[in-house]
């Protein structure tokens, strides 16, 4: 089993920039394959980013491409997003989750997952 917390949330003005952490213990970091996802008050959780358990391979939403840089460091066991050019559309509260081997963008195939921190984009 794998324990994820979540930093790095808060308030930015739209265009603003963001650097999520997501800080894992437990199990050995780089046997999973590390996910990003985030729920706006009233919609459903959509996937943001995944990266492979090496960081050689990364999958992004369409919304987020060339905005949000998904990164890992196994050595520090911990996995980033760094969130660019922030929309008020982007407003959320942002997920970290894992899973073994393979990354995936379907959260069902994600078994751990943090607390959640929010970030607000104002307009």
């Amino acid at each position: 089993q794998v324990q994820l917390v979540e930093s790095g949330g808060g308030l930015v003005q739209a265009g603003g920039s963001l650097r999520l952490s997501c800080a894992a213990s437990g199990r050995t970091f780089s046997n999973y394959a590390m996910a990003w996802f985030r729920q706006a008050p009233g919609k459903e959780r959509e996937f943001v980013a995944a990266v492979n358990r090496n960081g050689s391979s990364t999958d992004y939403a369409d919304s987020v491409k060339g905005r949000f840089t998904i990164s890992r460091d196994n050595a520090k066991n911990m996995v980033y997003l760094q969130m660019n050019v922030l929309k008020p559309e982007d407003t959320a509260v942002y997920y970290c989750a894992a899973r073994s081997y393979l990354q995936a963008i379907r959260g069902d195939e994600y078994p751990y997952w943090g607390q959640g921190t929010q970030v607000t984009v104002s307009s």
